[in-house]
Formats: structure tokens, sequence, C-alpha cells
């Protein structure tokens, strides 16, 4: 038998439940706080956004939670997804250790992120909701809520970061094809948009800005709710479906990883595939070394302050406690749109705080480079997000190369690049720019951030 290049699972063997890290950490995260008062926040503060299914998961101690039969029904459409053997990239690195990545690039949207839109659109179809709105950058997550939405009878209103939305045009015509409506952000249907553009009308947008827009419409509207993509802990929750597949995979070849590294920039993919391992390290199953990989142009984790901030630009979520850069923060338009995001996940910022993660940052053009790398050897055109994560498992393979050293590396492939050409075709230009990290900027945006005693 010649040798296996992805490990599959059968549909009757994907995980029946999502994992909640919290009751296994040695301390609990800060609570969030109400923006008015500085007081922790209680289900009726996030009513207005969220239904009370999610509300429950946001704040629960359990360790699993089941999840629906009827999530389970669309899941099936694309999950379990495989993993993979690098052994291509392996021999192109003349490496002796060996890669695994976990693909998430066959689900309907391409990417990770259906693993959350479709049970937020379940839970708010659940309870009567009529219409979602939401941000996205580089449209993965819009993409992914209109694909859920689609298939609960829910509208969906999505406002995607100008810069992406001017570099990423079919990622709009995916979301339409779905049934969403696509706005640019900032936009001037918003009073949160029209501030903005009144400082800068060209200005390219930023998560933030788009995640006040989105928030705006459903907290005015009672038959509307608003969707996160990514950073709140229900979001992460859902996202665990990928490490314990991937936990189930490997055991079925008798491997351990000794490093797992994914990208980050909201963390719910690196949550969704580290999770489940932080649970087998605790518990001194294995003992792995866990590595987030952010963008050198929005290093939340590697230069950010662990403090309380905005989740939004305008400052009206709750405040969460996260490594940031400061909520007014607008990154340089680099062209992993979904990484561009001013904080980090309350929860992996708390893990980095425990000493449980580690992190570093790379620059696009070092992560363009191992992404034409990766998809020369394994064929997949990676979308921008993870390239970043690639470029730290090439790092991790030379390391072990240097040290003549056997290693198991896994990483999250988040999705495929088949609408982010633009980007490659820049980089294969050489007009791809390194963007240095912006320490006025940042300074500046950190001085708005409020002050927490």
């Amino acid at each position: 038998m010649s040798e296996y290049s992805k490990i599959l699972l059968d549909e009757s063997e994907m995980p029946t439940a999502w994992y909640n890290v919290i009751p296994d950490l040695p301390a609990p995260p800060p609570p969030p706080l109400h923006p008015g008062t500085h007081e922790p926040i209680g289900p009726d503060d996030l009513a207005p956004l969220f239904p009370m299914a999610l509300i429950g998961q946001e704040v629960t101690t359990d360790s699993h939670v089941d999840i629906p039969g009827e999530v389970i029904d669309v899941y099936r459409l694309w999950r379990p997804s495989p993993l993979f053997r690098a052994r291509r990239l392996e021999k192109l690195l003349d490496t002796p250790a060996r890669i695994y990545y976990k693909y998430e690039g066959v689900s309907p949207a391409g990417s990770h992120k259906p693993n959350t839109s479709v049970p937020q659109a379940f839970y708010n179809a659940a309870e009567g909701v009529k219409k979602l709105t939401t941000e996205t950058g580089a449209g993965q997550w819009g993409s992914a809520l209109s694909f859920a939405c689609a298939q609960y009878g829910l509208e969906c209103e999505v406002w995607q970061v100008r810069a992406s939305y001017d570099q990423k045009p079919y990622r709009k015509t995916m979301m339409e094809v779905w049934g969403a409506s696509v706005h640019p952000s900032p936009s001037d249907l918003t009073e949160a948009g029209r501030a903005i553009l009144a400082q800068d009308p060209d200005s390219p947008g930023s998560l933030g800005i788009a995640i006040s827009e989105a928030v705006e419409m459903a907290a005015g509207d009672p038959d509307t709710k608003y969707a996160l993509g990514s950073v709140l802990n229900h979001v992460l929750l859902h996202q665990t479906i990928i490490g314990e597949e991937a936990l189930l995979q490997l055991a079925k070849v008798d491997e351990v990883p000794d490093v797992l590294v994914g990208c980050t920039g909201g963390g719910s993919n690196f949550g969704g595939l580290s999770f489940p391992f932080l649970r087998e390290k605790l518990a001194g199953r294995m003992n792995p070394t866990i590595r987030c990989v952010e963008p050198a142009a929005c290093p939340s984790l590697t230069r950010g302050e662990y403090r309380y901030d905005f989740g939004d630009t305008l400052g009206m979520t709750p405040l969460v406690k996260m490594h940031t850069l400061g909520h007014g923060f607008v990154p340089d338009p680099i062209h992993a749109g979904g990484l561009r995001y001013h904080g980090m996940a309350p929860l992996v910022s708390h893990l980095y705080e425990l000493g449980l993660v580690e992190a570093e940052a790379i620059h696009q053009n070092e992560c363009f480079d191992a992404a034409i790398t990766f998809a020369r050897a394994e064929g997949i055109v990676p979308a921008p997000e993870p390239t970043h994560a690639i470029a730290a498992a090439v790092r991790e393979a030379k390391r072990a190369r240097e040290a003549g050293e056997e290693r198991v590396i896994l990483t999250a492939l988040c999705g495929h690049g088949h609408l982010d050409l633009a980007a490659y075709e820049k980089y294969l230009a050489g007009e791809l720019e390194d963007y240095d990290y912006p320490e006025e900027k940042v300074a500046a945006a950190m001085e708005e951030v409020p002050v927490i005693a």
C-alpha cells in the first residue's frame, strides 16, 4: 500500500459536541464590562444583539455543549473535513519534520467560518429573528453567514471593509448569490459610517468600523440581530469541531503534535484548532508547543497592550479585556483582510497571559513566499490569512532540518484563496508591500482606550 496523503473520518465519526476550554483553565478570563457603567454585563445587556441561546454559550461553564441535530445536518455538507499529510512539502523542504494540515477550504464558503455561521443562524431562526447583520473583512465571514442564512430562511445584511470590498469584488457576488445585501464600509447608511467618512472620505475601513455599522443597524430593529465571525467565546466554541476532528484523525495514524501553529486575527480559527489539544496538554496527555501567528502590520498579541477595550471603532460594544492596538487603529491594507483587527479574542489573550500559548508576527511577503511553495508542492492555493500559519510551519520545518530532529507539526489551512488571486498577482509581480509596524498610529489609538481600574 502506498503512503497515505489524507486522513478521513466517516460522517458517523463527526464530533457531536463543541468543547469549552474555560472550565479547564487555571483561572477564568476577566468578564466583559458594560461600556457605560464599567460593571460586568448581564444577559439583558446582550439581548438586543444576540439570541439567548448564544448568550448562554458565551458564559457557560460546561465543558461541552451538544451540537443540535439540525446543525449537524448542515455540517454534513462538508464535515468531517480532511487532515492532510504534507509529504510533498516535506520533501521540497528536505525536512525530517512531519507536517499535517487540517483543511477547512472544503466548506461551501471555502473557509472555516461556516462552523459558526450555521449554528448562529440556526439559534437566531429558532428564536424568531428575521434578519442578521454582520461585518466582514476579506469576505470569508460574510460569505459564510450569507450561506447559513439561506439555510434557515433569514435575511442577511453585510458591511464589508472598503479595502477588501475593492480588492475582492467576487466575494460580494458570492454573498449576493446566497441572498445577502452587501455594503462597503464605512458607508453613508449608518451614523457610525457617516462619522468616519466625515473624518476621512477615503477611509480604507477596518473590521472595527464595519462592526460599528452592523451593530448599529441590529440594535435599532427588534427583528434583527447581529452575528460576529470571531473574537467572542461562543464563536471559538463552535470552531472547536476542527480540533476535535483533528485529534481523532491524528490518533488514527498514532501521531501527536510537537508544535501546533495557527493564524490569528480575531482568534476563532486558532482557537478552533488548538483548544482541544490544549485540553489534552493540560491533562498531561501530550505536550505540544502552541503558537499564534499574526501579521506584522497588525500584531495585537506581540505588540498590543492587555487591557479593556471596545470590540468596535465607535465604542458601541461591551468592553472586553484583550490584547489591543486601540479600537481606533486602522491597519494598513494588507491582503489578509480577515486578520486586520485591532484586538484579539479575549480567550486567546487570556491564554497568552497565562503562558499557555506563544505568538509570533510575520510580514506578508514571507507569508506569500511560503504560500507559493506550498501551492506548488501540495496543489492548494491558500487564502492570505492561513499563509501566516504556513510560513510559521515552514520556519518550524527548517528548524527541524537544522537540528536534525523529527518533529510533528500541525497547522490549520482555514480556507482556499481562489477569490484572493489579486493578492497573488501582486506578489508574483513583485508589488506586494511589507508594511512596518505603525508605532505612531498605534500610540495615538491607544490614547483613546478607556482606563479601567
